[in-house]
């Protein structure tokens, strides 16, 4: 399976691919506040890199449970001078996490290659233009309602099948308006408008996504479900997120987005030689 991320060509069929969070926020879930200012996030998204990851996820907009939006000149200032400089000193892949398209235009032009939507391209018209005119890769996630109400009531009754079908659907129209099928990956969207067991239901029928024929991206870094589990606090999540980062990979996920680099990237590496993928 062929991800085109700028002008490089990645086969994810066996390889498999670490993507690093970094929230330029002051109230992301996990860890809002800790990297807002521009030279402490350019520090910590270095250190990702150096740890191995394969793409800096940056996000100026907390899209957590309850959050509300901010301005646009708001999300451009706490991204773009980070994004900058992580294009400039570090070989890792930059992808800018917002649903703006004014936002990943700047993002795009400071040297990001990959826009994650969590919105798939639904919450702004302009978007898909933006997208298609810069060449850039795109992740579509699937999200119930926004991230201000998502979480309220999520009704499913087959949250599998809906929300596979819902990616399918992402990813043919994204094509129809004249975006690359070949730059586009799929993210089920863990707690992103689903419960408890929507979520650990999901996880366990990754399988079911296969057949879209598009990476797999998952994000269950230190996530609340995590939590309900083993009774940790976010920062003390890891144990949870890198067992469910090995489960991920064992069923089929591309990409897995994570806090913790360095372990999630030893998780992978060895999943992938249990699976004898080893290159």
């Amino acid at each position: 399976m062929l991800w085109r991320v700028g002008d490089r060509v990645f086969d994810l069929s066996t390889n498999k691919m670490v993507m690093g969070v970094l929230n330029v926020t002051p109230d992301s879930f996990s860890d809002g506040g800790r990297h807002l200012d521009p030279e402490v996030a350019l520090g910590h998204g270095l250190a990702m890199a150096a740890a191995g990851a394969d793409i800096i996820d940056v996000g100026g907009e907390s899209s957590r449970p309850g959050s509300d939006g901010v301005d646009e000149a708001v999300e451009i200032g706490r991204v773009r001078p980070v994004i900058e400089q992580l294009a400039r000193r570090t070989g890792a892949l930059i992808s800018i996490d917002t649903q703006k398209a004014g936002v990943a235009e700047a993002a795009l032009d400071a040297g990001a290659r990959i826009i994650n939507d969590v919105s798939a391209l639904r919450s702004d018209p302009r978007m898909t233009e933006v997208a298609r005119r810069t060449g850039a890769s795109v992740i579509l996630m699937h999200m119930l309602g926004r991230p201000r109400d998502m979480q309220r009531r999520p009704v499913y009754d087959d949250v599998t099948a809906e929300v596979r079908d819902f990616l399918a659907g992402a990813v043919e129209g994204a094509v129809a308006a004249g975006l690359d099928r070949t730059r586009l990956a799929v993210d089920p969207g863990i707690g992103f408008g689903k419960t408890f067991d929507h979520n650990l239901t999901l996880i366990n029928r990754l399988e079911d996504f296969r057949d879209l024929g598009r990476p797999l991206v998952l994000g269950v870094s230190r996530k609340a479900f995590i939590g309900a589990v083993t009774g940790r606090e976010p920062p003390r999540r890891t144990a949870g997120s890198l067992a469910l980062a090995a489960v991920g990979v064992m069923k089929g996920a591309a990409v897995i987005r994570a806090h913790d680099v360095s372990e999630t990237v030893d998780v992978v590496k060895m999943v992938r030689a249990v699976l004898r993928e080893r290159t």
